[in-house]
């Protein structure tokens, strides 16, 4: 009993593992790509990125498969939630790019999820292969709940950096509005007085 309970509590723990979300540091320029491979023909692939920071928030994406056809792509999005079935077993290649920006970082989050470890990881009861145990069962449905919180704070983490970097960016356009205007009522009061001036030393000269 002891043994079937370590069991699904590290059940648990891969399932857990397996949803992290990992976050990867874009440079200028760069190309970067990641890969998961698929063991047969018909599995399940979810794949889910978010740009967390830098730049307009933008990055480009591909998803190849082993022949190197491109299955998913996009240019200059923010994020993106996909779930594809693969129709070849073998590497399949995940890349993201960074080459419209010059000068700007950006901070990826993204996430691949793949049908058989999911499967991998669940351990069966030793009187079946197929069926589940109550407990193990519990277990899965937390699994899939503990998924969706993650997917959940990973949405609300997004939109606090957009959020944090709208006010920022704000803040900064306020500031030198605010000082352009000052400098400029400076200038305008300096040339009026100088103007004043001369205008009455003028005709002071001709009277």
């Amino acid at each position: 009993m002891i043994n079937k309970i370590t069991k699904l509590f590290v059940f648990l723990a891969v399932c857990i593992e397996l949803s992290l979300c990992l976050t990867y540091r874009m440079f200028p320029n760069e190309n970067a790509c990641f890969y998961g491979i698929i063991s047969k023909p018909g599995e399940k692939v979810g794949f889910y990125f978010a740009v967390q920071s830098g730049g307009a928030f933008d990055i480009d994406y591909e998803v190849t498969g082993p022949n190197d056809k491109v299955i998913l792509s996009g240019v200059s999005e923010r994020q993106g939630e996909f779930v594809f079935t693969s129709q070849l077993a073998g590497d399949h290649k995940f890349c993201f790019s960074n080459t419209m920006s010059t000068f700007a970082e950006k901070m990826v989050d993204f996430e691949i999820n793949i049908e058989h470890e999911l499967k991998g990881s669940a351990p069966l009861s030793e009187t079946s292969e197929n069926v589940l145990t109550p407990m193990e069962q519990s277990l899965n449905y937390l699994s899939n709940k503990l998924n969706v919180i993650q997917k959940y704070a990973r949405y609300f983490r997004t939109r606090q950096n957009r959020n944090h970097y709208t006010v920022t960016s704000t803040e900064s356009k306020v500031f030198w509005f605010a000082l352009f205007e000052s400098i400029l009522i400076v200038t305008m009061s300096v040339l009026q007085v100088v103007f004043i001036r001369k205008f009455f030393s003028t005709t002071k000269g001709r009277i």
